[in-house]
C-alpha cells in the first residue's frame, strides 16, 4: 500500500470536520468564560442569568445582651477533694457535692442573663498539692483567689452549705466581708431572694463575716443555701429541684443587685495577704 502523502490538499469533508472541531472549542471557551464572570458576580447575577429571582441576603440576628452583660462574675463552689465541709446529719453527703451542684446551676443562669463566669472549680477537686508547702487548706484558698483575680471577676459569689451544732437551726444565709458596703448590698439582694424563693421557715438578715473568698477587692458574699445539720431542710438540699431552685434564687438575687439604683459604694481593698506565714 502507499503511504499517503501528507501534503495532499484537504478534501471538502476533511474541511468541514475541521470546522465542526474549531467551532466547538470556541463555545466550550465562551461557556469557561460565562462561568467565570458569573462565579465573580455573585449569587444574584448567577439568579438573573438563569431566569431565578434575586435572593435578598438576611443578616443575621444581632445577639441582644442580657441585663448582666459586661459583668464577671466568680462562682466558687466551696471545699471539694480531700475537704468535704459539712456533712449531712442523716444521709452522710458532703458539702462539697451539693456545692458543686448549686454553683453549676448558678453559673448557667447567669450566663443566660448575659454575664461572663469564672468558676474556681467545675469538678470534685481541691485546688491544693498533695504535700504543699504551706497548709493545704490556705494553699487551697491562694489558689481560688487567684483564679478570681486572673479572671477579672468584678463580683465574686462563693457557694456552701451550713451546719450548727443544735438540729433545730435552719435556712438559707449570706454573709459578706465585715465593714464593706459594697459586699453589704449585695448580701442584703441575695438574702432577700433566697427568702422570697425559698420560702423558708427561718428568715434570716446578711450578716458580715471574715472569710478569706470575701477579701479580694470586689463586691462578694458567701451563700449558704442551708442547714445539712437540720434533718428537714437536709431532705430538701438533696433534692435535686430544691437545689435548682436555690440557684435560681442566687441568680434572682444578683439581678437585683444589677438593678438598684444610684451609684454603689465602692468595695474594701483586697488584702494583701503577700506575707502569709506557713502552716
Amino acid at each position: 500500500m502507499k503511504m499517503a502523502d501528507w501534503r495532499k490538499p484537504w478534501t471538502a469533508a476533511s474541511s468541514a470536520d475541521r470546522v465542526r472541531a474549531f467551532a466547538g472549542v470556541l463555545l466550550c471557551a465562551s461557556a469557561l468564560c460565562t462561568a467565570v464572570l458569573l462565579a465573580g458576580a455573585g449569587q444574584n447575577a448567577v439568579q438573573t442569568f438563569l431566569g431565578l429571582p434575586a435572593v435578598t441576603a438576611v443578616p443575621a440576628p444581632t445577639p441582644v445582651p442580657g441585663p448582666l452583660a459586661g459583668l464577671v462574675i466568680a462562682v466558687d463552689a466551696g471545699h471539694g477533694g480531700y475537704d468535704g465541709g459539712a456533712v449531712g446529719r442523716v444521709s452522710g453527703t458532703p458539702e462539697k457535692e451539693l456545692n458543686l451542684d448549686v454553683a453549676l446551676r448558678t453559673a448557667a443562669l447567669l450566663r443566660t442573663e448575659g454575664a461572663e463566669v469564672v468558676m474556681t472549680r467545675t469538678e470534685d477537686i481541691a485546688l491544693c498539692d498533695e504535700n504543699p508547702p504551706i497548709r493545704k487548706k490556705l494553699q487551697d484558698m491562694q489558689r481560688r483567689a487567684a483564679i478570681i483575680t486572673q479572671g477579672g471577676a468584678d463580683l465574686v459569689l462563693s457557694i456552701h452549705m451550713n451546719e450548727y451544732a443544735g438540729r433545730s437551726e435552719s435556712g438559707p444565709q449570706v454573709f459578706y466581708r465585715e465593714g464593706c458596703p459594697a459586699g453589704r448590698l449585695l448580701a442584703g439582694a441575695l438574702q432577700g431572694a433566697m427568702i422570697d424563693v425559698l420560702q423558708p421557715r427561718t428568715k434570716r438578715a446578711a450578716l458580715g463575716g471574715d472569710y478569706y473568698i470575701l477579701t479580694l477587692g470586689v463586691p462578694s458574699a458567701l451563700v449558704e443555701c442551708g442547714f445539712l445539720s437540720n434533718k428537714e431542710e437536709e431532705a430538701l438540699l438533696l433534692d435535686a429541684q430544691y437545689r435548682q431552685r436555690a440557684a435560681e434564687a442566687i441568680a434572682q438575687g444578683v439581678l437585683r443587685w444589677a438593678a438598684l439604683p444610684g451609684e454603689r459604694p465602692a468595695p474594701l481593698p483586697a488584702v494583701d495577704r503577700s506575707a502569709e506565714e506557713k502552716g
